[in-house]
């Protein structure tokens, strides 16, 4: 019961530190491509709450913030099936609400939000239901095309174990995502390889990464390949294979690997308690080393906007495609501006905050005659400056 409150108490903590970030926070050309973009799940599940509480940043990143708690919540019931100890579960959830990737999902409008929930509840439906989840997996056809990899995988476990229901009902939803999406395996080697690690690294952060990557090798080298092992490897090994032929979208991959978190803490606190208190101390080095790094990663999204100090080309912040546009619609409503035109990427953000298409008044990041400047600031620094005037006819 103690530590079920502490995890209660952490998922409090969590919410708030991103609640915080929202008001920070401008909607990127990404998320308004897909708030104003082709129909999907994505786009169904995000606009029925801005239709619901109004079009504003609360009513944008709350639902996803709601999916990151639900998804914080399955990897607690998972791990319990990979750790012994009570506490271990709270270091595994502890690391996890610490990954740069998963504070991503969590606060933008992104698919990886929803693939992490329905990877994690497939798993966990898998681990306390079994044959049940394979009503979970159609759902993934309507997220991405990652799905085809995710059957395939999924179809040849079952047959390895002489599951051949599970096995066929995968092999059907392989078939059907196939005819729906294809495979496309086209391209020359262009060394994306390289590109694909680097993000990889950056979603999990170096440490972990590596020390997960070690994992799903020593478990494939110990023949410990569970429906865990197996999704989470095969998804790997596939987005790096089809990123030497073609630019892989890893964040859409990623989250397959997410769930690889329970199997890296098992062994990690497995090969650690049964040595000797004296031949421990690589392992401390290594987990206050990840420990450390996470921490860092935390801090600088928190204070992301103090992070202009330290850089000479804002456009070079991590964060800045989701600055500037809210403050720059409030200076623009402060000047009774409510239409303008401009490129289409600021046009669809400004949409998003009441300031509409018109051919009124022209708006530019480069220098227009007798126009008005207008200067977004944080901190204090200047990180944006666009000019506004009015057409006459």
């Amino acid at each position: 019961m103690r530590v079920n409150r502490i995890f209660v108490a952490l998922l409090g903590i969590n919410f708030l530190f991103l609640v915080a970030q929202i008001q920070g926070l401008s909607i990127s050309f990404f998320e308004a491509s897909i708030v104003y973009g082709d129909p999907s799940l994505l786009k169904s599940y995000s606009t029925f709450f801005l239709h619901l509480f109004g079009f504003n940043d609360y009513a944008l990143r709350l639902p996803m913030i709601v999916l990151h708690l639900l998804s914080t919540i399955l990897l607690y019931g998972i791990s319990g099936y990979y750790v012994s100890r009570p506490t271990d579960k709270l270091w595994i959830i502890v690391i996890y609400l610490l990954l740069p990737g998963v504070t991503s999902a969590a606060l933008l409008v992104n698919i990886a939000g929803l693939k992490i929930v329905a990877v994690f509840a497939f798993v966990y439906t898998y681990l306390r239901f079994e044959r049940w989840s394979f009503t979970i997996l159609p759902l993934f056809m309507a997220l991405d095309s990652t799905a085809i990899f995710l059957y395939f995988t999924v179809a040849a476990y079952s047959v390895a174990h002489k599951k051949y229901l599970e096995g066929g009902i995968s092999f059907a939803l392989f078939s059907g995502a196939l005819l729906l999406f294809g495979i496309d395996v086209g391209g020359i080697p262009k060394g994306h390889f390289l590109d694909a690690l680097g993000i990889y690294s950056a979603i999990f952060s170096p440490v972990v990464f590596i020390y997960m990557f070690f994992v799903l090798y020593r478990r494939y080298i110990l023949n410990k390949r569970d429906l865990i092992w197996m999704i989470a490897s095969s998804m790997f090994i596939i987005s790096l294979l089809l990123s030497f032929r073609q630019k892989v979208t890893i964040q859409d991959f990623a989250p397959y690997l997410m769930v690889a978190l329970p199997l890296a803490a098992q062994t990690f606190f497995h090969t650690y308690r049964v040595r000797l208190p004296q031949f421990r101390r690589p392992y401390r080095i290594l987990f206050y080393s990840a420990f450390s790094i996470l921490i860092l990663n935390g801090l600088a999204i928190f204070f992301n906007h103090w992070l202009y100090l330290l850089i000479k080309e804002p456009k070079n912040h991590f964060s800045y495609p989701m600055h500037v546009v809210k403050e720059l619609a409030n200076e623009l409503h402060r000047e009774k501006i409510t239409c303008l035109k401009t490129n289409e990427k600021m046009q669809e953000r400004l949409q998003f905050y009441g300031i509409s298409q018109c051919e009124a008044t022209i708006f530019s990041e480069t220098p227009i005659p007798n126009a008005k400047k207008v200067t977004i600031s944080y901190i204090d620094i200047p990180i944006y400056t666009a000019y506004v005037t009015k057409v006459n006819k």
